[in-house]
């Protein structure tokens, strides 16, 4: 083991806050799966889009072959209660492991939190996703708790995007869940490294992380001398490459 994954690894035991990785690439699924750091997966109908999916089920099936002892989180696709809950249903029989993903609203606002309480009291797991207030995470924990292992995503990386600060948000969602039976809380979304720190600084139960950000945790800790030699070595490498001059 290199003196750069020792450190790494020292750093990610020293977290509370567990790994899933996001995305829809089935190959990188398979490979993060040996990642002794991944305790779980999650996507969702964009990542299926741009992974060039059209038939979620043959894709949900060959994944599920794949992780047996991890949770994964698959989203329904529709946008009516009762057709919401038939999708759920159906998604939730296709293992043990799954975690129906259920939008905190419809398209036209209107709140699903009745419809993810209903699953899960009927003890189904259920991922209340694209939550982006604490009067949302306070509906959904509600709605969750006494059920079966539940979660809610806080789209924290989209509330930086909107120039808020999602660090309170997601601190006060943590407080909400732990007062509930049932319910973690998933930072969703993250942007960059740094918020898996921040993550675990507020106690957050997990954050997903697409592969591009799942390759640079190997960064953590890095020494930023050598890091900056390391860029400076680059540009230059890249200059003589690209046949650049003045």
């Amino acid at each position: 083991m290199t003196r750069g994954s020792v450190r790494v690894q020292s750093v990610i035991e020293l977290l509370r806050t567990r790994i899933f990785a996001d995305g829809a690439n089935l190959d990188d699924i398979v490979a993060w799966a040996a990642d002794p750091r991944i305790s779980g997966f999650t996507t969702n109908p964009t990542l299926m889009r741009s992974a060039g999916l059209s038939d979620y089920e043959i894709f949900a099936r060959q994944l599920l072959e794949k992780i047996t002892d991890r949770p994964v989180s698959f989203e329904v696709c529709a946008d009516e209660p009762g057709e919401i809950a038939r999708q759920a249903r159906r998604l939730a029989s296709w293992g043990s492991n799954i975690y129906v993903k259920v939008p905190i609203t419809t398209t036209r606002g209107e709140s699903l939190t009745a419809v993810a309480g209903e699953l899960a009291a009927s003890g189904i797991n259920v991922n209340v996703t694209a939550i982006f207030t604490t009067d949302q995470v306070e509906e959904a924990v509600s709605a969750l708790d006494g059920g079966p292992p539940s979660f809610v995503s806080v789209f924290a990386g989209r509330i930086a995007d909107a120039g808020i600060d999602p660090l309170p948000i997601v601190a006060e969602a943590v407080k909400l869940a732990n007062d509930r039976t049932g319910p973690e809380v998933i930072w969703a979304s993250p942007r960059e490294v740094l918020n898996l720190l921040q993550a675990d600084s507020v106690g957050c139960h997990v954050i997903t992380m697409t592969s591009d950000l799942l390759r640079k945790i190997d960064l953590l800790g890095k020494d930023l001398t050598t890091y900056s030699r390391e860029t400076v070595e680059m540009f230059h490498r890249d200059a003589l490459a690209a046949g650049l001059n003045l």
